[in-house]
């Protein structure tokens, strides 16, 4: 059965697409219990709230982690190009999974909190 973020991958050259499902794969192993969908006309976990998002473009691949996911991991971001809540990875380079997977797990904890405090 395919779901939308499968259709979603599936509109992109073959590089990009493995390039994505390598992303999705990694951010479903540091989730599991995430689910997922498309916000904001994006492939989106999420988890007690949105988690992160991810989308593909001409020249790179922007996660979108929340501003809080980003500074937590600052240093290691900086080496690419990034904003408030955006970093993107360039299709020229192999995607950084170790960061995203630690970006992600993060992001669930943090998530995870929110409910714990009756937050949404």
């Amino acid at each position: 059965m395919s779901s939308p973020i499968d259709a979603y991958i599936a509109t992109f050259p073959s590089e990009v697409q493995e390039m994505l499902r390598q992303l999705r794969a990694c951010i479903r192993e540091a989730a599991p219990q995430a689910e997922e969908t498309i916000n904001y006309a994006m492939p989106t976990f999420t988890l007690n709230g949105n988690l992160v998002h991810f989308a593909a473009y001409k020249n790179h691949i922007g996660f979108y982690p929340a501003p809080s996911g980003l500074q937590a991991f600052a240093k290691e971001v900086a080496a690419y190009k990034h904003s408030k809540g955006a970093v993107q990875f360039p299709l020229d380079q192999a995607l950084p999974l170790a960061l995203v997977s630690k970006i992600v797990a993060f992001r669930v904890q943090e998530n995870l909190a929110k409910k714990k405090k009756g937050t949404k």
